[in-house]
């Protein structure tokens, strides 16, 4: 981050914003145990991810060894048990991955998600009731955990929004302070918290939901191969190149406030 700014204040910031309790669940509501959960992150061109953006959005903007970046991120992982407050005697289990971006909006951090991928019947109805950019896909996962440590990741998934392949093993490390952040405050809040996702719905509104979760206790991992052609196709990286970082943890569980809302029409 840029010497200018109050390190002490940043802190104090991320520390409240990583505190924000918990919305009390309605009974429309959703609540989804993650496995497998993994956070991969790669730093790109500012202008490159800019054009990607629709109006009232900009890159967040982080004080890199090599100038200033900004970050979009692939983040699988298996939901398990997911459920409506409503009707706990269904659950489901899937499999998904999310791809976004980093951005400011409205003076707030939060994510833009470029899509999603996910597993089995269940995408179709919030691909069509509430016009999610959801696109079907085949996941295979086979991994390894000592207790909370990674032991081994690998992932193969067929899709033809966003196919990805992915092996990678946990060093068991804390996540603590990544490069181009000011704290592990400031990576914990930039990465893991932000609670407001916002998207370019299928209609071609604006779409935004809301998720709460308890603070991540991600280690390190390292990857020792991926292939993600999405990011290649949009103009952000090279489908092969490692991420700049690879956060990885067993377990850990999500609530999801619905219905998502829109936030601006299309036009």
């Amino acid at each position: 981050m840029p010497d200018t700014i109050d390190r002490h204040a940043l802190a104090e910031a991320h520390q409240r914003h990583l505190a924000t309790p918990a919305p009390p669940l309605r009974w429309r509501d959703a609540v989804t145990d993650l496995l497998d959960f993994a956070l991969l992150s790669w730093w790109v061109a500012p202008e490159a991810l800019a054009v990607h953006l629709p109006a009232g959005f900009e890159p967040e903007i982080f004080d890199t060894s090599h100038g200033p970046r900004a970050l979009i991120s692939a983040v699988p992982f298996r939901d398990r048990g997911f459920h409506f407050l409503g009707a706990p005697w269904v659950r489901v289990a899937m499999g998904q991955t999310n791809y976004r971006a980093y951005v400011r909006y409205q003076g707030r951090s939060a994510v833009w998600f470029f899509g999603t991928s996910l597993t089995g019947w269940t995408r179709v109805v919030p691909r069509w009731l509430w016009r999610l950019p959801w696109h079907g896909a085949r996941m295979r996962f086979d991994t390894a955990w000592d207790g909370p440590r990674c032991t081994g990741y690998t992932l193969d998934a067929t899709s033809r929004f966003a196919p990805l392949s992915l092996s990678m093993i946990g060093g068991g490390d804390p996540m603590g302070c990544l490069p181009g952040f000011a704290s592990e405050e400031h990576c914990r809040a930039v990465l893991t918290h932000p609670f407001e996702g916002y998207y370019r719905r299928r209609d071609g509104a604006l779409g935004g939901y809301r998720v709460w979760h308890d603070v991540l206790d991600l280690q390190r991992a390292t990857v020792a191969q991926i292939d993600c052609p999405l990011w290649e196709r949009l103009g952000l990286r090279a489908r092969e190149a490692l991420p700049d970082s690879a956060l990885v943890m067993r377990s850990t569980r999500f609530n999801i406030y619905l219905p998502p809302v829109v936030v601006r029409r299309a036009g």
